[in-house]
């Protein structure tokens, strides 16, 4: 069944597409916290289900998050992608830029300098000793809804996608954040996403790891909620 469409508003509609693996409950918390309507769009392997075989690229995905938007009756929004997520969300906007107002990207992969999968387990590893324990329930509950198997097929097309050169063709204003203790998204790697995209500025929360968008909803949300406010005209 088609998502519902989203009710007319003032304001431009914020669409997030959950992290690899995790359901639209964890961009949720951050969207309930914002004024703008919103909507929570899952594809295959970030929320739902992808038997083998389905195509789980960035450029795969970008095109099945344009046509759920198409569903949703939303014209243009601000997308916010999370985690690989974010790839998905630059891709779509180079391939339908008049559909996209600005983007939000919080904790973005995958670092050049971290492709391999031995340097990505080892900046997991490194980030889960600084994330909050409480969450744990809920990425168990999302990860066997999804499937571990096709996490690990998502991270392996996400992991070679080069989403700086595609910053690079972005004409709308973008918001690259992170948490403090985010070591998949560190600090240097989020401020040469920022300064690639022709409009882009970078955010450090003050808390924080990956999972900000589950256990710093607040933060998160008054941080886009500021970018936004300069960033997006309100009609």
């Amino acid at each position: 069944m088609p998502p519902a469409p989203l009710d007319p508003s003032l304001t431009t509609p914020i669409v997030a597409v959950p992290g690899l693996g995790l359901s639209g409950a964890v961009p949720g918390r951050t969207l309930d916290r914002l004024s703008a309507p919103s909507a929570v769009v899952e594809l295959p392997g970030y929320g739902l289900p992808a038997p083998r075989g389905t195509a789980l690229g960035s450029d795969d995905l970008a095109r099945l998050l344009l046509t759920r938007l198409d569903e949703l009756g939303v014209t243009r929004a601000v997308l916010l992608g999370h985690s690989a997520s974010c790839q998905i969300v630059v891709r779509a906007t180079v391939r339908d830029p008049h559909r996209v107002a600005a983007l939000v990207l919080v904790g973005p992969t995958t670092d050049p300098r971290a492709r391999s999968w031995p340097a990505l387990a080892g900046r997991w590893l490194r980030t889960t000793t600084r994330e909050r324990p409480g969450q744990a329930p809920r990425l168990v509950r999302d990860y066997r809804r999804t499937g571990l198997g096709a996490m690990g097929r998502g991270m392996d097309a996400a992991r070679r996608d080069r989403i700086d050169r595609g910053l690079a063709q972005v004409g709308c204003p973008v918001l690259v954040v992170r948490g403090p203790h985010d070591r998949i998204a560190p600090q240097d790697w989020v401020d040469a996403l920022a300064a690639t995209a022709p409009h882009g500025r970078a955010g450090t929360l003050a808390a924080g790891a990956h999972m900000v968008p589950l256990t710093h909803p607040g933060e998160l949300a008054a941080g886009v909620g500021t970018f936004l406010g300069s960033a997006v005209r309100r009609s």
